[in-house]
């Protein structure tokens, strides 16, 4: 069979003459895997995808005009949320991740939603004041159609592929995956698999700089490579622009992740030119076909573990195996309405009223996120524990376990088990109350429930927990719950006083 090979201007003209064939990224693998790839590349022309999740690198360019007196604005609010202020005199960027100064639920991405829903929102900002911009404050409402400009320019869009989350603690965690429970009861991901951009392209041989594409439920542009562009690792990402004013809030939602911070939904997509059978094969990825590893959050370190391998075929199944045992999933974005932006866009490419672009340059494919070079490095727990921790079996009985507390100067005793597992904390204090309550032994009056320190664990962490829950020193285990040691308050202080910035 012959190779078949199209150009980009003839899709377009077929576009124009209404004659395209164009399919969503979901039916292309029926395609190929019926027609083969050459034949599949001879009859569709192109092929579109979409996604729907949280973008937190994300955020819009305002202009809101001159004042009259005119101001030089410094500090400004949308909502009560800061926006940036440092371009120019009337110019701000709102972040989707910047947080209200009067609700930790409402944040940039809201206030964007709000926007675009076609509501007002207030807007605060002072001025130090200057002989050309003598104006110190300002205070009104305004809505979309009062900014002179809103330009959607968002540094990090549509991963290629993302990692899934779970949680090895003993304690519910609060992450930008979600909220993990304990004991790897859950776990969370998030991408359209599928459909995904640049799991359709991964060697972007059609997606660069200049690429249109659907943005927020309106027309935009891919402007190059996302901050943490990994084509290496399998992690690539997109840079993107597009007109606020012409998008929809079917496609932009502002959502906060508990405990975590705020973001921004936001729908993407990219049309695919099938120009040669190579992209036919590429368009043809299945679920099955994209691996996803699941990384343990409980380690609070940067280069956290992969406990399992799965892909998106298992994930979209609702359950995920880790060590033999099955643990519910669930998606941090909507494959529903990624399926809708998908289809929304062929239907655009199919009226005639969305041209493919040509990029004017392509995508790296040969560098590598780095992490961040640090001057100085955060110490774990275990590296300034210093206090003496004493353990006990949960059969001790109440009088040795005063005896102990007594003998070994200590105000905290750890109850473990015979391999050194974790099982409870006796204080003082529980002493004291064991003799009104005629308790016998240490597993009676042990509180079971116990805040620990993770092997590895950054000591910010560790004082994080002792401020917010009011305790003085935290048990240190590894990931089987085997006792390292304890850190308290004072180790912590002691470190904090020798560090030198």
């Amino acid at each position: 069979m012959t190779a078949v090979r199209k150009t980009l201007s003839e899709i377009n003209q077929r576009i124009r003459n209404g004659d395209a064939v164009v399919v969503t990224a979901d039916k292309m693998p029926e395609i190929v895997e019926e027609r083969g790839a050459v034949k599949a590349a001879e009859d569709v022309d192109v092929v579109t995808t979409g996604t729907f999740g949280a973008m937190c690198s994300s955020g819009v360019w305002m202009n809101f005009g001159h004042s009259d007196p005119p101001i030089k604005m410094r500090n400004v609010f949308l909502n009560d949320v800061m926006a940036y202020s440092g371009g120019a005199a009337v110019d701000a960027f709102l972040g989707a991740t910047q947080v209200s100064e009067t609700d930790e639920e409402y944040g940039g991405g809201h206030v964007i939603e709000d926007l675009v829903r076609g509501r007002e929102v207030s807007l605060k900002a002072d001025s130090h004041g200057t002989d050309c911009y003598p104006r110190t404050r300002v205070e009104i409402n305004i809505g979309l159609p009062d900014l002179n400009q809103a330009v959607m320019l968002n540094p990090r869009n549509s991963y290629q592929r993302y990692n899934a989350a779970t949680n090895s603690r003993d304690e519910t965690i609060y992450t930008y995956m979600g909220a993990l429970l304990p004991q790897m009861r859950n776990v969370t991901f998030s991408g359209s698999g599928v459909l995904n951009p640049l799991c359709n392209d991964p060697q972007y041989r059609t997606i660069g700089l200049g690429t249109r594409i659907f943005l927020g439920g309106g027309p935009g542009y891919v402007i190059g490579s996302g901050t943490q562009h990994s084509p290496q690792s399998g992690f690539g990402t997109l840079m993107v622009k597009g007109d606020l004013k012409q998008m929809s809030q079917d496609y932009l939602r502002g959502a906060c992740f508990q405990h975590y911070g705020t973001t921004l939904y936001i729908g993407v997509g990219v049309p695919i030119p099938v120009l040669d059978e190579g992209i036919a094969r590429s368009t043809a990825v299945r679920d099955r076909d994209i691996p996803v590893s699941v990384i343990d959050y409980g380690v609070p370190r940067r280069d956290r573990p992969k406990v399992a391998d799965t892909d998106y075929a298992e994930l979209r199944s609702g359950h995920v195996k880790i060590d033999g045992n099955e643990v519910p999933v669930s998606p941090l974005s909507s494959f529903k309405i990624a399926k809708q932006i998908s289809a929304t866009l062929a239907g655009w490419v199919e009226s005639g009223e969305f041209l493919l672009s040509e990029p004017v340059e392509t995508l790296p494919a040969d560098t590598t996120f780095r992490p961040m070079k640090a001057e100085t490095s955060v110490p774990s727990v275990e590296e300034v524990a210093a206090g003496k921790f004493v353990t006990c079996p949960p059969e001790t009985s109440i009088q040795d376990a005063a005896r102990t507390l007594t003998e070994e100067g200590v105000d905290t005793l750890l109850v473990r088990d015979e391999d050194g597992r974790l099982q409870g904390i006796i204080t003082s204090w529980d002493i004291a109350k064991a003799i009104s309550t005629g308790a016998k032994e240490a597993q009676d009056i042990m509180t079971r429930k116990v805040l620990v320190a993770h092997m590895g664990e950054p000591i910010d962490g560790a004082a994080r927990k002792l401020e917010k829950h009011g305790i003085s020193a935290l048990p240190i285990v590894d990931r089987d719950r085997k006792i390292l040691g304890i850190v308290s308050e004072e180790d912590i202080a002691r470190f904090v006083g020798r560090r030198r910035w």
